[in-house]
């Protein structure tokens, strides 16, 4: 989840011909995680684990493990359906926000630190295993994937919420790679939010897959507060601002404002910019 992984998805031949450094990789972004203060904009995300519980039909009584849960949106979402929740991070400091959070609703979570590539559970383990935008950020695609499949049990739901690469967000990815590079061979977590590499991902152990497009409207007093926010607070923003001297910084501010421009439908001073994700379900083989 770092910005050194969310370039442009369309790389050049030798860049695609070098083999990343997952390790390195995976490091920098549990760095870029750490850092800021992520729940301030996951807190307004809230309705989309909302609303991919109810596209997994969850029931009362399943066992659900959130992967890459960040302050817990799927996780509370899952909760509140009388689910039996398992909410994990490789960021304890986010896993602790949700926890609060949920000590707040009187909500019995289990919460655990865990890499999305190596998940510290056995295989067919949960009924359902969810994740909103999070596992898309993972250093190796692949792997994370085949995990969340391995620990879901046969017939059960595999259900994510990805950005897509057309939309607002990721659209400010491929521009914060344009001001900071991200590694060479380094895959583009947007691949998440296309049908195409979904299918190429789940597809040899999925029943069925549904998969829709959706849009996360962000609400901001103003598109200068928006920047501020995310300049703060988003572990991606806030590195790749830190990666650039002054006049870089001014630069990227300059073409996020340009991008917010072009996507904001306020017209009373306002930010209301909608941003399209991917809403996945698969049912498990």
């Amino acid at each position: 989840m770092t910005m050194t992984s969310i370039g442009s998805e369309t790389m050049n031949p030798a860049a695609m011909a070098a083999a990343p450094d997952l390790a390195a990789l995976k490091a920098k972004q549990q760095a870029t995680w750490s850092s800021g203060d992520y729940a301030v904009v996951g807190t307004t995300l809230q309705i989309v684990g909302e609303s991919l519980c109810e596209a997994m039909d969850l029931r009362s009584g399943q066992s659900v493990l959130d992967v890459a849960a960040g302050n817990g949106n799927a996780t509370l979402a899952a909760a509140r359906r009388w689910c039996e929740v398992t909410s994990t991070d490789y960021v304890d400091a986010l896993l602790e926000l949700g926890r609060r959070r949920a000590d707040a609703e009187g909500l019995a979570v289990t919460f655990r630190h865990a890499d999305a590539e190596n998940l510290p559970f056995a295989d067919g383990a949960f009924d359902a295993v969810m994740s909103t935008f999070g596992v898309m950020f993972t250093a190796d695609h692949d792997r994370a994937a085949a995990e969340m499949v391995r620990v879901c049990r046969s017939g059960g739901k595999i259900g994510m919420a990805n950005w897509m690469p057309e939309g607002f967000i990721g659209q400010m990815f491929k521009t914060i790679g344009k001001h900071v590079a991200p590694p060479p061979g380094a895959k583009s977590p947007a691949l998440w939010g296309t049908r195409p590499r979904i299918d190429e991902m789940f597809g040899g152990a999925a029943r069925a897959i549904a998969a829709e497009p959706r849009q996360f409207v962000f609400r901001y007093r103003s598109p200068v507060h928006f920047l501020d926010i995310f300049r703060r607070f988003y572990g991606p923003t806030l590195k790749a601002f830190g990666a650039l001297d002054a006049a870089g910084q001014t630069a990227l501010a300059d073409d996020i404002a340009a991008l917010i421009a072009r996507f904001n439908k306020a017209e009373d001073g306002t930010l209301v910019v909608p941003s399209d994700y991917l809403e996945i379900v698969v049912t498990r083989r």
